[in-house]
């Protein structure tokens, strides 16, 4: 019987160690998911944060490329009006110089896509838990593609009218950067060599005119969409 109770007491000791031993084994399994998951739950919401502040800078920069935009617009109206009116010579000379250095460039389109690209390029988007917000940023970013494809299209068509106004008029002449490399000539000569080619120079600023305004709705829309992606990474974030 002694034998018998030393065994059952030792029986359940030895089952008491297991338990002791399995318990801690699940509690240190337990403190290291839970590690883990703060870590991924940590990691998510400084991507959150990055891309709200990446998107935040979006908008300045849209605001100001609209902003430029219109007034490359505006250039452009009002050199379209001084060749179609009666104007002074000094009027006309001086819409030419503000098209050439406003209204004769190109849209661009830049944007702050470092977080993005991290996220995609190291298969990290699966941290943001939320897959619809993971969807909305993936498509957000699509339309920066879009954009910037649709500037580039629009800016290759448009370069040999450009090239074409630049090699058979003296456009450059307009230029107050390098007008002073031409022969010295009277506003009347150079008003009367614009009215001249006065459709050369309006087939070129209907080009420019048409590609600023398409990329000004473009940048509204896009604006638009990173405002409400804003809200729902704000929204995530609270």
């Amino acid at each position: 019987m002694l034998a018998e109770n030393k065994f059952s007491k030792y029986f359940l000791y030895a089952i008491g160690e297991i338990v002791l031993v399995v318990l801690g084994i699940l509690i240190a399994l337990s403190i290291n998911n839970w590690n883990d998951d703060r870590k991924i739950t940590n990691q998510e919401t400084l991507y959150l944060k990055r891309l709200l502040s990446d998107n935040k800078q979006d908008l300045i920069i849209f605001s100001d490329f609209i902003s430029d935009l219109k007034k490359g617009n505006e250039t452009i109206e009002l050199f379209s009006q001084a060749l179609n009116t009666t104007t002074s010579d000094s009027i006309l000379i001086v819409r030419a110089n503000e098209f050439i250095e406003y209204g004769s460039t190109f849209p661009i389109f830049l944007s702050s896509k470092s977080t993005f690209t991290d996220l995609s390029s190291t298969g990290n988007l699966s941290l943001i838990k939320n897959v619809s917000l993971r969807d909305d940023i993936v498509n957000h970013y699509a339309q920066h593609g879009y954009m910037e494809q649709r500037i580039q299209i629009s800016t290759e068509w448009t370069l040999p009218l450009d090239g074409s106004l630049y090699t058979e008029n003296n456009a450059m002449n307009f230029e107050t950067s390098t007008a002073f490399l031409y022969p010295e000539s009277s506003t009347k000569m150079l008003a009367t060599e614009l009215r001249d080619n006065k459709l050369a120079y309006i087939n070129n600023i209907a080009a420019h005119h048409w590609i600023n305004s398409d990329a000004i709705s473009k940048f509204e829309a896009l604006k638009e969409l990173t405002s409400k992606l804003i809200e729902k990474i704000e929204m995530q974030l609270d």
